[in-house]
């Protein structure tokens, strides 16, 4: 008799063992997230961005309620579901650091690399970066300042990935981060712009 006593507590210990914190990547928010800071970027904003109900930016708070059989958890029909649904952080992008990041890129996107894009000489690439695609439509007198501010803006992307993940509070996302940027700029490009795909480029 006396070893079943011992077996409601064994039981708690195995079930309390179930219940898990698993902060997943949001990548439903992290896309929304690059979403307006791309357009800002690139000044798309006006034709694309969602408006909120106060007439505000794109609103961040986008939820995807699509149900998924995949990341169904059985112990939830007993009260005993993993902690996944409370760790599901948006996306911030309001820090400082990134605000001032973005304000940079706009700039130097609009004094120097929307005439590059516009002129087939500048591509994006596969890891969120940009790149020189095509020096040969560039003039000469041209070619070092583009050069520059190509050097300038990949520094300040790898930037805004890592800092995008620190500011959330997980620099372990930061590769998932620059992952989902990098189709952004891709999805946001204005038609006749390059980008990279599989090893080479393409025009949108």
């Amino acid at each position: 008799m006396k070893q079943w006593l011992g077996m409601p507590v064994v039981g708690a210990l195995l079930l309390s063992a179930c219940v898990t914190i698993n902060v997943y990547f949001p990548a439903a928010e992290a896309k929304a997230a690059a979403r307006e800071f791309v357009e800002k970027v690139i000044d798309q904003a006006d034709s694309t961005q969602i408006k909120d109900s106060s007439g505000g930016g794109m609103a961040m708070q986008l939820k995807h309620f699509d149900f998924d059989a995949s990341g169904f958890d059985p112990w939830m029909l007993i009260g005993i579901g993993s902690a996944q649904a409370q760790s599901a952080p948006d996306i911030s992008i309001k820090t400082p650091a990134i605000q001032a990041i973005q304000s940079r890129m706009e700039a130097r996107f609009n004094s120097t690399l929307r005439s590059g894009f516009d002129s087939g000489a500048l591509g994006f690439t596969e890891d969120g970066l940009i790149s020189v695609r095509d020096a040969g439509k560039l003039e000469l007198k041209d070619r070092v300042a583009m050069n520059a501010a190509v050097a300038d803006d990949n520094r300040d992307r790898k930037a805004v990935y890592r800092e995008v993940a620190v500011a959330n509070g997980h620099p372990e996302w930061e590769v998932q981060i620059r992952n989902v940027f990098a189709k952004q700029w891709v999805e946001s490009a204005r038609s006749g712009w390059w980008y990279q795909s599989g090893g080479g480029w393409k025009q949108k």
